[in-house]
C-alpha cells in the first residue's frame, strides 16, 4: 500500500511517501480501504514529537473515510491514516450513507464531535445564552458557530485573525465577528455583545484564555480545548472563579472515543443535520497523499479554513 511515513521527528519536511505491506487485522480490527484521511493540528505536534510521540518510523493520521471488505462505506478513528489502507478497531467504525461527502464526514468525526460536546456537554448551552467561538474559521469553529445557533444561542460572536477568516465566520452565521488577538480581547467581546458573555469556546490558550476570563458574565463558562498559541495561560486561582461566579472547563475528545453513546449519538445527529442541509461542514482543502507535508505546512501557517483532507 501507499503511505506517508516519518523516520524522524521534525516538521512536515520529514514526511516521505513510501510503499508498505498491506496491514493485517488482529482480533477486533478491520482494514479500511481509504477514500480520504483527515488532517488535524495534533498531527503536527505528533510529528514534532511533543504530543503522544509514537515509535519511529510511523505514519501519521487518526481518522479515515473508506470501505470495508464487505463494501460498507464507513468513517473510523484509525491509526496511521495517511495511507491507502488503514487498521481500525471494529468498535470505532461508523457506517455512513453514500450521499455524505468524504470531506464532510471527516469534518464531523473529530471537529463536529468536538463542537457538539463543547456546547452540549461542557458549556451546557441554554437557550438564549451568548456564545463566543474563538478561531471561528477553523474546523471546530465553523461547526461550533452553526451548532450554537441551531441549539438556541441568543447571540454568537466569532473571532478570527484576518478579514478573510472573519468573512468565513460570518458566512457560517455568526451575528458578529471580531479580531481574536489577546490585546483588547475582552473589550471587543463585550462591545460586540452589548455586555459580558455567557460562554467562550477557546482553543488558542495563553493570553487569549487569560483575557477571556474578563469577558464572562456571572455564571459564565470558558471552555478550553486546545493551546494553539503554544503559550501557557496564567494560573487561575479558585478565588477568581468564586469572586465572579464563573467557571473554567476543559474538554478533550480522546477519553470519549471508547464510549459509544458519546460518539454514535452525537454523530447521528450531526449527519442528519448535514444531509438535511441544516449544517454545513466546511472542507477547506483537498491534497493528494504525496502532498501531506504541504497540507501540514499550510495548516501550521494558519492560512487555511475548515477541514483539510488527503486523497490517496
Amino acid at each position: 500500500m501507499r503511505a506517508v511515513q516519518a523516520t524522524r521527528f521534525g516538521g512536515p519536511e520529514v514526511l516521505e511517501e513510501v510503499e508498505l505491506p498491506d496491514p493485517v487485522p488482529g482480533d477486533g480490527q478491520v482494514v479500511v480501504d481509504v477514500e480520504a484521511a483527515g488532517i488535524n493540528f495534533a498531527d503536527i505536534k505528533q510529528l514534532e514529537g511533543v504530543y503522544q510521540p509514537p515509535q519511529l518510523p510511523f505514519t501519521p493520521g487518526s481518522e479515515v473515510v473508506g470501505r470495508l471488505a464487505d463494501g460498507r462505506r464507513v468513517m473510523a478513528f484509525a491509526g496511521s491514516g495517511y495511507a491507502s489502507k488503514a487498521l481500525a478497531p471494529a468498535q470505532a467504525v461508523i457506517e455512513i450513507p453514500e450521499e455524505l461527502g468524504a470531506g464532510e464526514a471527516l469534518a464531523l468525526l473529530v471537529q463536529g464531535l468536538s463542537a457538539w460536546h463543547l456546547l452540549r456537554s461542557s458549556a451546557r448551552l441554554a437557550p438564549g445564552e451568548s456564545v463566543v467561538v474563538n478561531s471561528a474559521a477553523g474546523g471546530v469553529g465553523t461547526l461550533a458557530v452553526q451548532l450554537a445557533k441551531k441549539f438556541g444561542a441568543g447571540r454568537v460572536i466569532g473571532t478570527a485573525s484576518s478579514d478573510s477568516k472573519r468573512a468565513v465566520a460570518a458566512s457560517m452565521g455568526a451575528d458578529a465577528v471580531i479580531d481574536g488577538e489577546a490585546a483588547g480581547y475582552a473589550e471587543r467581546v463585550i462591545a460586540a455583545n452589548g455586555g459580558k458573555v455567557d460562554i467562550i469556546l477557546d482553543a488558542v490558550g495563553g493570553p487569549v484564555f487569560d483575557a477571556a476570563i474578563g469577558a464572562l458574565a456571572p455564571f459564565g463558562r470558558v471552555v478550553s480545548y486546545g493551546t494553539a498559541s503554544g503559550v501557557a495561560a496564567q494560573a487561575l486561582p479558585p478565588g477568581v472563579l468564586m469572586q465572579h461566579n464563573i467557571a473554567a472547563v476543559g474538554f478533550w475528545l480522546g477519553p470519549l472515543m471508547g464510549q459509544q453513546p458519546g460518539i454514535t449519538d452525537p454523530l447521528g445527529e450531526l449527519i442528519s443535520l448535514t444531509l438535511a442541509g441544516e449544517l454545513r461542514p466546511l472542507v477547506g482543502g483537498e491534497y493528494p497523499l504525496s502532498d501531506a507535508g504541504r497540507a501540514l505546512t499550510d495548516m501550521a501557517s494558519r492560512q487555511t479554513t475548515g477541514k483539510l483532507i488527503l486523497r490517496p
